[in-house]
């Protein structure tokens, strides 16, 4: 049983002790307020389904404290496996990964009979909710503990990007968008292998590392691990991007460009494309990318495509493919401008120092190699 990605609460006797509509008062255990917040913290989100007045109920939710930690409430007077189903599809989440916790078996055997991959919990089972291994995820990353307010500031973003009127590259300017291209470091590689692993549509081989061998080229001085992060004037984007970068005399060697799929809207990959060509011809030498067909990366290949690379047949330096199906595009580098649609803090690619410096145009490239 994989790890569950929601929890969707009921409200009387689960979420809180009595039932709001007779007693008129409720209370929160804080056992309860315990699971909730630990919960968050490993990055599993929380939403309700409750038979309620919207208004009422939701009044008491913020009065005990949790609103904070809730995304996508479905408080009404509908079937709770509609409302279950609203929230998974939403979320964007698969049925299996979702879990519903109520008092009432009725209840429970409505949303088990017309979603019958939901996994459905009685509210005893509460204060043990911590110990399930489907609640305790194998590694809880600094992304896991930003995940709801990301959520959050995601559906605040898709409703102000409905509402603008202006063409897309206004709204993108007006959102304020910032990305941080830094050197990751130990703690990053749990996250740094997720990505490698979960990120398929514009993963440039598909190819997993694991935390042993990122581990490795993060010490090696001829590479270069950077980890990509972005935010915005709605909230973070967290972790959205990987460069494996293998730097030697006369060409630099992207191993592997991943960029999550939730920011393909935002041009993100053509972005870190960008930057990095102009870094590389900053420093007076050429690129090549391994580059691996796979079901669902066609993206990923536009992007290289798009960005002038073409089909190398090989360099010198680079050490034979270890991988079957991957290929080596090159590209013969010039410089850069930064985008005009947001700001670029990145590490100087040239130095050992960490400090994130704004992306700018410089007047003279550095002269190339014969």
């Amino acid at each position: 049983m994989g790890t569950v990605k929601c929890l969707v609460w009921d409200l009387d006797n689960t979420l809180w002790e009595g039932v709001l509509l007779e007693d008129g008062e409720v209370r929160l255990r804080e056992e309860v307020r315990r699971v909730i917040v630990e919960l968050d913290r490993r990055g599993i989100i929380q939403s309700i389904a409750s038979r309620n007045d919207h208004d009422h109920a939701w009044e008491w939710v913020e009065r005990l404290g949790v609103a904070e930690f809730i995304v996508l409430p479905q408080i009404g007077w509908g079937a709770k496996s509609a409302a279950v189903k609203a929230i998974a599809d939403r979320l964007r989440f698969a049925y299996d990964t979702v879990a519903f916790i109520d008092d009432t078996e009725l209840e429970r055997a409505e949303v088990a009979h017309h979603l019958p991959d939901v996994r459905i919990y009685s509210h005893d089972a509460v204060d043990g909710l911590l110990e399930l291994p489907e609640f305790t995820p194998a590694v809880i990353t600094e992304d896991s503990s930003q995940r709801r307010r990301m959520y959050q500031a995601a559906f605040v973003r898709e409703a102000a990007r409905t509402e603008f009127t202006g063409a897309d590259e206004e709204f993108l300017r007006s959102a304020a968008l910032e990305m941080a291209i830094r050197r990751a470091t130990e703690s990053d590689l749990a996250r740094v292998a997720e990505l490698t692993l979960r990120t398929s549509q514009m993963n440039a081989t598909g190819v997993h590392y694991s935390d042993e061998t990122l581990r490795g080229l993060v010490h090696d001085p001829g590479h270069e691990v950077l980890v990509v992060a972005m935010t915005d004037r709605f909230g973070p984007h967290g972790a959205i991007g990987l460069v494996l970068l293998e730097k030697l005399p006369a060409l630099w060697h992207l191993k592997l460009l991943a960029t999550s799929c939730r920011v393909v809207a935002f041009g993100a990959g053509t972005v870190l494309l960008n930057w990095l060509t102009d870094r590389a011809a900053a420093a007076g030498v050429d690129l090549v990318a391994d580059f691996r067909r796979t079901d669902r990366n066609r993206m990923m290949e536009i992007a290289y495509r798009f960005a002038g690379f073409s089909r190398h047949e090989g360099a010198a330096d680079l050490a034979p493919t270890e991988t079957e199906g991957v290929e080596r595009l090159g590209l013969r580098t010039e410089r850069k401008p930064p985008p005009t649609t947001m700001t670029v803090h990145a590490v100087d690619l040239t130095g050992n120092h960490s400090t994130l410096a704004v992306w700018a145009p410089e007047d003279q490239p550095a002269p190339r190699p014969p």
